[in-house]
């Protein structure tokens, strides 16, 4: 049944099996120039059930748990091939019977109420923080860098954020509401850099912590506040309003209520900028394992799904952007980092878990790299004359 699983999924490259018994089988669909040899090897065959189940999962927990290994070339070559052939099959039947599976199961898997969101955020973020010390920037920006150019890590964060902050067009005392505000670097840069006033949420207990110590020690504890709140519950008026990274934790159930609340919340002058992971296409699952192991109840959105939702909250969609690669250069400078430091990390946790962060960061840098993740900014606002109306106001320096 294996043998079978490669035979049907392998479209492109070249890649070589050892089974468990000691046979080998080649799946050979053309070398990919520029890559080397792969060869993976199974030391215990996964279950015929995990297969039928979700192969996808059962594949993933191999190679976490050690039963299967890459002896020729690197795990980042393996996945490569298997994402190029992933997109193959995204145009046939495979993809049609995923996203009916999708139709028929998403009800349970993408219901995030209060108490189901906190619970998720938890299995995620609630990790050690010195475990995101090991690969993240200074600024613990925890989503996609902007690059213009060969930036380091730190540079390409910190034009992201300046980025962001041209697009909210900030002004010295505005009230910036930060939804989703991780370890609160974006609030205390904006705070910083910009003159906010930022209120952050998070339902990340140890991200509230953090933050609220960090902007303590930074002497910025009257400028960035965070709290430990679901959005939903926040009340008042911000001027501006920001969520980075967050938005793909809402759940596709729960996209009129997020927009609605973003509206109630804006005053009337007032713009925000959702930054999230988004795929094109209709409508489709993240991946199981992602879901099962990394992200509980995470859901990536198409954009025919933020835009409906948007018509529907009456807000203007000042402007788009689509950063497309700029995520997956950032998840292959993390993996860079999180390799020289994987003894930290083994210390903090165990192999099983190296392997697991490992599957997990290039995944999914193949994912925006070879198959059909991105970025999405929207620019939203509750006037049609909110923001200029041409880009010009972000590339010059006033």
């Amino acid at each position: 049944m294996l043998s079978r699983l490669f035979d049907t999924y392998v479209q492109v490259g070249k890649l070589t099996v050892t089974f468990p018994n000691g046979e080998k089988r080649i799946f050979d669909r053309g070398a990919i120039e520029g890559m080397d040899p792969v060869a993976i090897r199974f030391k215990r065959a996964p279950s015929t059930m995990s297969l039928l189940t979700s192969a996808h999962v059962s594949i993933g927990e191999s190679y976490v748990n050690g039963d299967m290994v890459v002896e020729e070339g690197t795990l980042r070559d393996f996945l490569f091939i298997m994402g190029q052939s992933a997109m193959v099959h995204d145009e046939g039947r495979l993809a049609n019977f995923g996203r009916l599976v999708h139709s028929l199961t998403a009800g349970w898997q993408h219901y995030n109420p209060v108490h189901r969101s906190k619970a998720n955020v938890a299995h995620h973020y609630d990790l050690s923080g010195e475990l995101y010390d090991q690969f993240l920037d200074e600024h613990r920006q925890y989503s996609c860098a902007y690059f213009e150019g060969n930036e380091t890590l730190e540079q390409a964060q910190e034009k992201k954020m300046h980025h962001i902050a041209r697009k909210l067009l900030i002004e010295p005392g505005m009230r910036v509401l930060d939804i989703g505000s991780g370890w609160g670097g974006l609030g205390l840069f904006l705070a910083k850099n910009y003159g906010a006033d930022v209120y952050g949420v998070t339902l990340s207990e140890e991200q509230h912590a953090w933050s609220n110590k960090w902007a303590q020690k930074d002497g910025m504890g009257d400028k960035a506040k965070y709290h430990l709140q679901d959005y939903r519950l926040v009340e008042g008026e911000f001027d501006r309003i920001v969520s980075v990274g967050m938005f793909e934790h809402v759940g596709q159930f729960h996209f009129d209520e997020y927009f609605r609340k973003v509206r109630s919340l804006l005053n009337d002058d007032g713009v925000g900028l959702i930054h999230t992971i988004g795929h094109m296409g209709p409508p489709e699952p993240i991946s199981p394992w992602v879901r099962k192991y990394i992200f509980p109840g995470a859901y990536l959105p198409s954009l025919s799904q933020i835009g409906r939702a948007v018509e529907r909250s009456r807000l203007w969609l000042a402007d788009f952007e689509n950063l497309r690669l700029h995520y997956a250069k950032t998840l292959s400078m993390w993996n860079d980092r999180f390799q020289r430091n994987k003894e930290k990390v083994k210390d903090l946790y165990d192999e099983k878990f190296c392997r697991m962060w490992e599957l997990y960061l290039i995944s999914c840098e193949m994912a925006f790299t070879v198959q059909s993740l991105s970025v999405f900014q929207l620019q939203i606002s509750k006037k049609i004359d909110a923001v200029p109306t041409t880009r010009r106001y972000l590339y010059t320096d006033s």
